[in-house]
């Protein structure tokens, strides 16, 4: 990280909520023929997740720590701050001084932007200010968010457009939140009702929709030059497994997330 770091465009992309099990079915069945053109192997990385709920697994992501390989490590990890003692910080690992990667980035000539969907980065309040607040850019707009049927493609419209007035030698760090399978997401289903309300069925819908828009994301943050991306869930949730409903709760489903990161080569 400490070569690319400096010489290529920077994309951290959180799909919100997606579930592992979710993620794999839908790769494994060509379901999702976008993203898994760029998934090493064609298959998503078990992981587990620094956090049960957006926004502790995105304060921990933001200090360096990405979901963790589900098997005994340690695992080296691609970003750190400098910590005495840190086991996961190796010499591949890009250390920092800052409190947080993204200021960290900056300080590297980075353009840090952030283009929200849930409501911690609404900027609707002091709480939903703190995670935006970290970038030299954000963006929400009623548009992105959870209630949306139409937020991932109004979410990458923005970067297209944030990309687009970039000078090109400048370098970019974005991150994006996609809203589309948080609950609710029922209506990613055709036919789906309010009142019958979100299911695996609808999660799985919404991540179809994902994957229809991303490769216009994808080519947007490889049109100037190489782009290392991260794509990866916070958490997951839960559809009444063991009585239980969403997050923020100590749940296999919760905890065990979909992760990769891939090189997106600029288009000759």
């Amino acid at each position: 990280m400490n070569e690319v770091v400096g010489r290529d465009d920077l994309l951290l992309l959180t799909l919100d909520t997606l579930r592992y099990d979710v993620a794999v079915k839908l790769a494994a069945e060509g379901r999702l023929p976008n993203l898994a053109a760029h998934l090493p192997g064609g298959a998503w990385e078990e992981r587990h997740a620094p956090g049960s709920f957006t926004y502790a697994s995105h304060q921990a992501m933001f200090a360096g720590f990405l979901p963790t390989p589900a098997a005994p490590g340690p695992h080296p990890r691609l970003f750190a701050g400098r910590f005495a003692g840190s086991e996961t910080t190796a010499g591949r690992t890009f250390v920092f001084d800052s409190p947080d990667l993204v200021s960290a980035l900056a300080e590297h000539g980075y353009r840090t932007v952030c283009v929200g969907g849930v409501g911690f980065f609404n900027k609707q309040g002091a709480l939903g200010s703190v995670l935006p607040g970290l970038f030299q850019e954000s963006h929400w707009e009623p548009e992105f968010s959870v209630a949306s049927p139409t937020s991932f493609e109004s979410q990458v419209a923005r970067a297209e457009r944030v990309v687009a007035e970039l000078p090109a030698e400048q370098r970019l760090f974005l991150f994006l939140n996609a809203s589309a399978l948080h609950q609710p997401n029922w209506f990613h289903l055709p036919g789906a009702t309010r009142e019958a309300g979100d299911s695996l069925v609808t999660h799985a819908a919404a991540l179809e929709y994902i994957d229809q828009h991303i490769g216009r994301l994808f080519a947007a943050m490889s049109s100037r030059r190489r782009c290392f991306a991260v794509v990866c869930s916070d958490h997951g949730t839960t559809y009444g497994e063991d009585g239980y409903t969403g997050h923020r709760l100590g749940h296999e489903a919760v905890w065990t997330v979909p992760y990769s990161h891939f090189f997106l080569e600029p288009s000759p």
